[in-house]
C-alpha cells in the first residue's frame, strides 16, 4: 500500500475509535482556540479586503462567515474563515512540524459540519483525525521543507482533505483519493511573509478550500494518485529533502497528537515567543527598571533571526514578525496581545527606544534543537553591570509546558469578548469546552 493509502483505511477505520476524554478535550481545546483566532481576525483588514472580494459569493448558502450575517456556500466559506483565522497570528502550532492545523483544518471541516447540520461530537472526532493525518506529514517533511514553503499552506491541504473525509464517511479508496487531489494542490512560499503583505494568511484559506472541494470530489468519484507523497516527482520529492517516510506510521492509533498541539499565549509570531517568555521570567523573578536597562541580548534559532527580522516595524504585519518590537512591548506593556500591535501603539517613544538595546543573533544550541524545542536565551544587562540571564527552554503553551485551561478561556475571553459581548463569549466557551448534543449550527449562531 502506498502512504495516502495507508492513511485512507486509518480513515475509514476512524469510525469505529472511542476516543479518550483526554483526547476530545484537546479538540475541545483546538475548536475553542480556533474561535478565538477567527473571531479576533473578523474586524482586521485582511477581513474586510477578503469579503469585499467574495461578494458575489456572500449571501447564498448556510455556512457562517466571520464578520458578516451573510452567508456563504461551504467552499467559500472555508477559504474565508481558514484566511481569516491566521490574520491576527493567534492560531494553535504544532511544534514538531513547524504548522497551524487549526485554520486549514477546522476551517473546512467547521463550514462543511454546518452545511450538513452536524453534530459537535462528529466535528471533533473529525478535528481530531484531520490533525492527526496532517501533522504527520509536517513532521517528517521538517526541517527543510520550512526553508522555502510555508507549511500551514502546503500541509494544511490534508488536514482539511482528511477532517473531511472523515465527516463525510469516506472509504478508504475515496479517502486516499481525497488525500492525493489535495496534495496536488498544496502550496504556499515562505517569501509571502517575509515583506509585509496580505497573502500569508490566504494560505491556510486556501488549504482550507482545496481540502474540502478534494473530500468533496472524491466522494463525487473522482481519483487522485496514490503515491502522491512518496512518487519520485511527488510531494515528499518535490518539497523537502530526505523525507523520513518510515516514521510517519509510527504509533498511528494509540497516541494522538492533538494532544501535543502548541496554544499561542502572544499575537504574534510563534518563533518570537521564547524570547517574550524569557523576558517574563525575568521580570518576575528580579525587579528590573527598565530606565537602566543598557542591553538585551537574545540567542536564538535560525528561523527567529530569518523570519523576525524587523525592527523599528512600520505596521502591525512588521511588528508581530518583529523579535526586538515584540521583546520590547513585553516589557513595556506587559503582555503582547492585541494592544501591542494597534497602529498607535507601533509609535509608543518607550518601545522604540528599547527596541534600540535588543541584539538578536543565533545560538548554536538553540539551533540545533529546532524544531523540536523552541528556545532562547535571553540576557539583560543593566547600567551598573548587572546582567540577569535565562535560558527558556520551551514557549509557554507548548505541549511540555501547555497553557491551563484558565488561562486559554483567558486569552479567548480578550479575543471575543470586544467584539460578540460578554453573554456570548461565555456561552461560546461553555458550549464548547463542556457541552454534548449540540448541533454545529447552534454553535455558530453564537458569534455568527
Amino acid at each position: 500500500m502506498t502512504l495516502l493509502q495507508e492513511f485512507g483505511s486509518f480513515i475509514e477505520a476512524s469510525h469505529l475509535i472511542e476516543f479518550s476524554t483526554q483526547t476530545l478535550h484537546s479538540a475541545r481545546r483546538a475548536l475553542l482556540d480556533w474561535h478565538g483566532a477567527l473571531i479576533a481576525g473578523s474586524d482586521t483588514e485582511v477581513a474586510n479586503r477578503l469579503r469585499d472580494a467574495y461578494q458575489e459569493e456572500l449571501g447564498a448558502g448556510n455556512c457562517s462567515v466571520a464578520g458578516t450575517s451573510k452567508e456563504a456556500f461551504s467552499r467559500a466559506a472555508a477559504f474565508i474563515n481558514g484566511t481569516i483565522s491566521h490574520s491576527a497570528e493567534f492560531d494553535d502550532i504544532f511544534r514538531d512540524g513547524a504548522y497551524h492545523p487549526a485554520c486549514p483544518t477546522i476551517s473546512a471541516v467547521f463550514a462543511l459540519a454546518e452545511s450538513r447540520n452536524d453534530s459537535l461530537e462528529d466535528l471533533l472526532a473529525a478535528i481530531i483525525i484531520g490533525y492527526e493525518v496532517s501533522t504527520r506529514i509536517s513532521k517528517v517533511i521538517q526541517p527543510s521543507h520550512y526553508k522555502y514553503f510555508h507549511t500551514t499552506g502546503t500541509v494544511g491541504v490534508f488536514g482539511a482533505a482528511a477532517a473531511c473525509a472523515y465527516l463525510l464517511r469516506l472509504n478508504a479508496a475515496q479517502a486516499c483519493n481525497a488525500l492525493a487531489t489535495a496534495g496536488t494542490f498544496a502550496s504556499g512560499l515562505q517569501q509571502a511573509f517575509r515583506s509585509d503583505s496580505m497573502t500569508k494568511p490566504m494560505h491556510p484559506g486556501h488549504a482550507a478550500e482545496v481540502g474540502l472541494n478534494a473530500a468533496l470530489v472524491a466522494q463525487a468519484g473522482m481519483t487522485g494518485t496514490p503515491d502522491l507523497l512518496e512518487g519520485d516527482a511527488g510531494f515528499g520529492a518535490a518539497l523537502c529533502e530526505d523525507p523520513r517516510w518510515h516514521e510517519i506510521f509510527d504509533n498511528l492509533g494509540f497516541a494522538w497528537n492533538i494532544e501535543q498541539i502548541t496554544i499561542k499565549n502572544h499575537g504574534c509570531c510563534g518563533h518570537n515567543f521564547p524570547a517574550i517568555d524569557a523576558i517574563s521570567h525575568l521580570l518576575n523573578q528580579h525587579s528590573i527598571d527598565v530606565e537602566q536597562i543598557k542591553k538585551i541580548r537574545v540567542g536564538g534559532y535560525k528561523a527567529t533571526v530569518d523570519v523576525c527580522h524587523y525592527v523599528h516595524p512600520k505596521t502591525p504585519f512588521e511588528a508581530k514578525f518583529s523579535l526586538t518590537y515584540t521583546v520590547a512591548a513585553r516589557i513595556i506593556l506587559g503582555r503582547v496581545r492585541e494592544k501591542a500591535f494597534l497602529e498607535t501603539t507601533l509609535k509608543t517613544p518607550e518601545i522604540y527606544s528599547l527596541e534600540d538595546k535588543v541584539e538578536l543573533f543565533v545560538d548554536a544550541e538553540c539551533a540545533n534543537q529546532f524544531p523540536l524545542h523552541r528556545s532562547a536565551k535571553v540576557e539583560i544587562e543593566l547600567n551598573d553591570g548587572t546582567v540577569y540571564a535565562h535560558y527558556q527552554h520551551t514557549r509557554h503553551g507548548d505541549p511540555d509546558e501547555p497553557l491551563s485551561d484558565e488561562e486559554l478561556v483567558d486569552k479567548f475571553n480578550e479575543l471575543v469578548e470586544p467584539r460578540v459581548g460578554s453573554k456570548r463569549t461565555q456561552a461560546l466557551s461553555r458550549v464548547i469546552l463542556n457541552e454534548s448534543g449540540i448541533l454545529v449550527r447552534e454553535i455558530a449562531n453564537l458569534w455568527a
